[in-house]
């Protein structure tokens, strides 16, 4: 496998790394400090085409693949994790609409997503059940023509900017012969009577990322706002979620690179006991080991990437990629902090932002947990982890 980018891609990772040097690192950390989504800079990436690279051309994206938009999220997340996440929930779920959203639906809804004029959210999270979605509650009944939905979901993201389009949201539907719950994934535009977007959670870290609960109260959706077929919804949300893992993978990438390139420079700047930091070996020792995970979570990031465009990763390939590399974010922003002593422990230092940011990777789109069991199952240890399915 040649990991070894086209002139095309490597312009691309140029440009994007370019623009986030010059135009998101500078104000990451009064980003972090308002906590506000940055809108006017959210539309400058998408200018300069982000929002549009993994989208087909009818759309109007660029008719790239996954691995350019792993290549753009892990440079964005380097200078600010909190707007790749903005950035890769709007694309995945647009993505899951272009997989599996009627023409109708696309035509209305898909090309404000591919421009960057809009942002749209993908809700499947309740706040008494995440990955078991035999835990949900959120429920639709088809009454006189029309789906009216009621419940709650939790921990969503971009749900309640300015510039939110829609929430695709699941929820159940009936129920099977062995009393399995059916889901139906729906398209609720913002704005719909019964449809409220809470207030914005106060939050550890993505602090300016837009993270909301929403509110289903006879909430009337028309049949033609169903995403794929009715009851067919579960499998539909877990697609979206897969590719939704591989970019998470990414911007945990990005960060985790970040890590080392700041406790690198510090290393090399800041003296102690006669020696720059990077000259004592138990130092020299740390930023070695953040180099060696940064490479091995480029690896399995880069691999999954491109065996989904070739259309060949597994659950197996993408679950690797999602726990490895958010794990590493977490290690190697663990180490920068005690590379930076007690400067790394100051709210202005950024690795201790970077540590707040990442803290939530490890749990989103799937813990690291829930990927070790999809990886044992692949593994052919099923029968350990029972029947239950896990996606």
């Amino acid at each position: 496998m040649d990991f070894n980018l086209s002139p095309d891609q490597q312009r691309l990772q140029d440009q994007v790394a370019a623009f986030a040097a010059s135009e998101i690192r500078p104000v990451a950390e009064r980003l972090d400090a308002e906590g506000k989504v940055p809108l006017a800079l959210f539309a400058k990436l998408a200018d300069l085409g982000v929002t549009s690279i993994p989208f087909a051309p009818e759309w109007g994206g660029m008719g790239l693949g996954v691995f350019d938009m792993v290549l753009a999220l892990e440079q964005i997340a380097r200078a600010d994790q909190s707007l790749a996440v903005t950035t890769m929930v709007s694309v995945a779920t647009g993505l899951t609409l272009q997989r599996f959203g009627s023409e109708e639906q696309k035509a209305r809804f898909l090309p404000d997503i591919v421009s960057g004029a809009k942002l749209c959210s993908i809700a499947g999270t309740e706040p008494n059940a995440g990955s078991d979605t035999s835990g949900f509650t959120t429920s639709a009944q088809l009454i006189d023509g029309q789906w009216r939905i009621d419940g709650e979901k939790a921990f969503i993201t971009n749900p309640g900017t300015d510039i939110s389009s829609f929430a695709l949201v699941l929820a159940v539907t009936g129920q099977r012969d062995s009393g399995a719950k059916t889901f139906t994934l729906f398209l609720v535009p913002n704005g719909a009577s019964g449809y409220t977007v809470g207030k914005a959670y106060d939050k550890l870290g993505w602090r300016s990322s837009d993270t909301r609960p929403l509110y289903f109260d006879g909430c009337e959706i028309a049949p033609s706002l169903v995403v794929g077929e009715a009851h067919q919804g579960r499998h539909i949300l877990h697609k979206g979620y897969q590719q939704a893992r591989l970019f998470l993978a990414a911007s945990s990438l990005g960060l985790a690179q970040a890590c080392l390139d700041e406790s690198l420079a510090y290393a090399k700047q800041r003296r102690a006991f006669g020696v720059t930091l990077g000259g004592l070996q138990l130092v020299a020792q740390m930023v070695a080991e953040m180099a060696l995970k940064v490479e091995t979570a480029r690896l399995l990031v880069y691999r999954a990437a491109t065996l989904s465009d070739q259309g060949q990763a597994s659950l197996k390939d993408l679950a690797l990629a999602k726990w490895h590399a958010t794990e590493v974010g977490n290690e190697a922003a663990n180490l920068a902090i005690q590379v930076h002593g007690g400067w790394g422990f100051m709210q202005d230092c950024p690795v201790s932002r970077y540590l707040r940011d990442n803290r939530i990777c490890t749990i989103g789109d799937g813990s690291s947990q829930i990927q070790q069991l999809i990886v044992a199952r692949e593994l052919g240890l099923e029968a350990a982890f029972g029947r239950r399915p896990i996606a």
